[in-house]
């Protein structure tokens, strides 16, 4: 069952001080070492047979460098901004782990300052780096060092905060060792790797490990899609590359999950497929434009998709519309589930908030909704908003009427109407329209599925309802259709989510 406030599970742990950060400025191999050896090239065979990777730190070492940038200390803490609020005590352990160092500048009044390390690699021969953006983020100056100790300064070429990615440029005057693009799609669970930085700026390192696993979501936006790895990623490592068999670039280290600031073998990577597309647009743009429609979306459950006779739960369910956006403008409804976009079938949200991101804005594209049981198909132009990911404010027209309460025994509900005393006691918008749940039955599924008192039912199973009458109605009718759930919309103060309450047995 879908509980209404399930997405807060992520500040819950927050709470036990379980941490994610930007990593910033003893393993064994998962797999056979036959079968590793079968998977790499041909000259790597002996070297590997034996447990060495030094073929690949070889090759490889020579085009990972040093970032170290100056900033301003209130602009940002050492190897990334903080991703919390400033002032906060995660905000503090963020700090605290990445180490700022401070010094006053001279025969002035003393102005802090702050120097932030990450790592890189050399994409091109002529100096076009790549590393993440909370390296370089608010720097004044970019320094890369590179391999053999030579300081270079660095221009800044564009940035991606969504993806975290950045690219800087270095004129070294003479071509520089590359690393170049590895398949990280090919990854699988167990296969070895090596991170390759400059943790705590002790020098270059190289760290073994395997691939924990894949498709790991931070909640950090809509790329989130990461490779898990048990190589050691510390501070400093951030922007470093990710490398498998074939010394290639499989992935950007960039974050690590960590109860106390270092590294427990919970590492992250952006996967060099997804980065490697982004990277050319920076290089060639200096800046990405990300498409954007405007809908909050959430998943779609076995019960949800049974309460809306879906063939299986797959899909984007739509929350929540925002007026104005080009989701508006197509004629996408809270209730519909978008089940593929330009042709391509939508699995889940975060899939389709990839597809999303990828597309260019102003492109046009076909888009399909399973709305009342059947396919809907919409036309929907991109739009762009890099100020923001989700949008999640919808307004409600119309008026309700009635005032009687209803009983819906087979869900455990009490409903009334909405009187206009109630959308103001609630603090809910003029025009909102809907049945509040005014008593829950805690030993009957709707009190399980977390509804409360003064919670608003604004729809039943994707149809609208004005009335405490319309939502009887509707949750029995689905009842007759031998539905095993509804599907409800509720609005709790600012927040509307969807929620799928079974019947009760018998």
């Amino acid at each position: 069952m879908t509980r209404i406030l399930e997405k807060h599970r992520v500040a819950a742990l927050l709470g036990v001080a379980l941490l994610v950060v930007p990593v910033a400025a003893s393993s064994l191999l998962g797999t056979p070492a036959a079968q590793a050896a079968a998977a790499a090239p041909d000259t790597l065979n002996s070297t590997l047979a034996q447990g060495s990777f030094a073929p690949i730190v070889a090759v490889d070492k020579p085009a990972v460098v040093t970032i170290t940038t100056t900033l301003k200390a209130e602009n940002a803490s050492a190897d990334g901004v903080s991703p919390f609020g400033d002032d906060t005590p995660f905000d503090q352990q963020f700090r605290d782990f990445f180490g700022e160092r401070k010094a006053p500048m001279p025969q002035q009044r003393p102005q802090e300052k702050a120097e932030a390390l990450g790592s890189g690699f050399v994409l091109t021969s002529d100096g076009y780096i790549v590393t993440n953006n909370h390296v370089i983020d608010k720097a004044s100056t970019i320094k890369v060092t590179l391999d053999d100790g030579t300081e270079l300064p660095a221009k800044l070429v564009g940035t991606d905060p969504k993806s975290d990615l950045a690219v800087v440029k270095i004129d070294s005057g003479k071509p520089l060792a590359t690393i170049g693009w590895g398949d990280s799609d090919r990854l699988r669970a167990g296969d070895p790797i090596l991170a390759i930085g400059n943790p705590f700026g002790i020098g270059t390192t190289v760290t073994a490990g395997i691939v924990s696993a894949r498709g790991r979501d931070l909640h950090s936006g809509p790329y989130d899609d990461f490779i898990q790895i048990d190589a050691p990623i510390n501070r400093g490592n951030s922007g470093g590359p990710l490398v498998g068999l074939d010394g290639k670039v499989v992935g950007i280290n960039t974050a690590i999950y960590s109860p106390n600031g270092g590294s427990v073998g919970v590492g992250f990577a952006i996967p060099s497929d997804q980065a490697e597309g982004i990277v050319a647009k920076l290089m060639k743009n200096g800046s990405i434009e990300h498409g954007f429609i405007g809908v909050q979306i959430q998943p779609v459950t076995s019960d949800v998709a049974d309460a809306i006779g879906l063939a299986k739960p797959a899909g984007a369910l739509v929350a929540r519309v925002d007026d104005g956006t080009p989701a508006a403008l197509a004629g996408v409804r809270p209730g519909d589930v978008i089940t593929a976009l330009g042709g391509k079938a939508v699995t889940s949200p975060r899939d389709l908030s990839r597809m999303v991101a990828d597309l260019a804005p102003g492109a046009r594209e076909g888009l399909t909704v399973w709305r009342g049981g059947a396919d809907k198909d919409l036309s929907i132009v991109v739009g762009t908003n890099d100020a923001g990911d989700n949008p999640v404010v919808a307004d409600a027209g119309g008026a309700p009427g009635g005032d009687a309460a209803q009983r819906v025994p087979t869900i455990g509900v009490q409903l009334g109407d909405l009187t206009a005393d109630l959308r103001d006691s609630l603090g809910l918008p003029g025009g909102e329209r809907g049945a509040v749940v005014e008593g829950v039955n805690p030993d009957k599924p709707a009190a399980d599925a977390g509804l409360q008192p003064g919670d608003v039912i604004l729809s039943v199973n994707q149809k609208p309802v004005t009335s405490a009458r319309e939502a009887k109605t509707a949750v029995a009718e689905a009842g007759k259709a031998g539905r095993k759930a509804v599907l409800l919309l509720v609005q709790r103060q600012d927040e509307q989510t969807f929620v799928t309450v079974p019947f009760a047995a018998g």
